[in-house]
C-alpha cells in the first residue's frame, strides 16, 4: 500500500483514539459487525478500504466522511495538519477553569456552522493560533496540553515551526 493509505489509516487510528477506543473497543461496540483485525489493517494501511465501507466506518464513528480523508497530499511528519480535529466529548469532561476558552470558541464555532453533532470539531491552524494567544502560549505549547488534556489524539501535536 502506498502513501495515501497509510495517511488515510493515520486518520482513522485518529478518530478512533478520540473517542477513546481500542481496536477491540470498537469491535465490542460495533457488536463484531467491525472486527479488530480488519480495522487495525485498515489503520496500518496494510489492507484497503473501499467507498463503501469508508462510510460505513463513518457513520459508525459519527463524523463526516471528510474527517477520515486525507488532504490532497500526504502530510510529512515536520508539517502541521491542515485541520485540527478537537474531541468534544472529552472537551465537556474537563473542568470549566481549565477548558473555558475553548468550550467557548467551540461553541461559536459549532453555532456558526449549524454543526451539533457534539463528537468532534474541526479547527485551521490559525484557529489554533487564536487560542494560544487566549492561552496565552505558543501553538505548540497548546497542543502538547490539549494532547494532555485528552482533546487532541498524541499525533496531532503541532510542528514548533508554527511557534515563530
Amino acid at each position: 500500500m502506498g502513501d495515501y493509505a497509510k495517511a488515510l489509516g493515520s486518520k482513522l487510528r485518529g478518530i478512533r483514539q478520540q473517542q477513546g477506543l481500542s481496536l477491540h473497543g470498537v469491535e465490542q461496540k460495533s457488536g463484531g459487525r467491525w472486527k479488530a483485525v480488519v480495522v487495525g489493517s485498515y489503520e496500518r494501511g496494510d489492507r484497503a478500504v473501499t467507498v463503501q465501507k469508508l462510510a460505513e466506518l463513518a457513520d459508525f464513528y459519527g463524523v463526516p466522511v471528510a474527517e477520515l480523508l486525507p488532504e490532497g497530499r500526504v502530510p510529512s511528519g515536520s508539517e502541521p495538519a491542515a485541520k485540527i480535529v478537537i474531541n468534544l466529548e472529552r472537551l465537556q469532561q474537563l473542568p470549566a477553569e481549565k477548558a473555558g476558552p475553548l468550550a467557548r470558541y467551540a461553541a461559536a464555532i459549532q453555532s456558526q456552522r449549524g454543526d451539533y453533532n457534539g463528537k468532534v470539531l474541526s479547527i485551521r491552524n490559525e484557529d489554533l493560533r487564536s487560542l494560544a494567544i487566549i492561552y496565552d502560549m505558543s501553538p505548540g505549547e497548546l497542543s502538547d496540553q490539549l494532547v494532555d488534556w485528552g482533546v487532541l489524539p498524541p499525533e496531532a501535536r503541532v510542528a514548533r515551526a508554527l511557534d515563530e
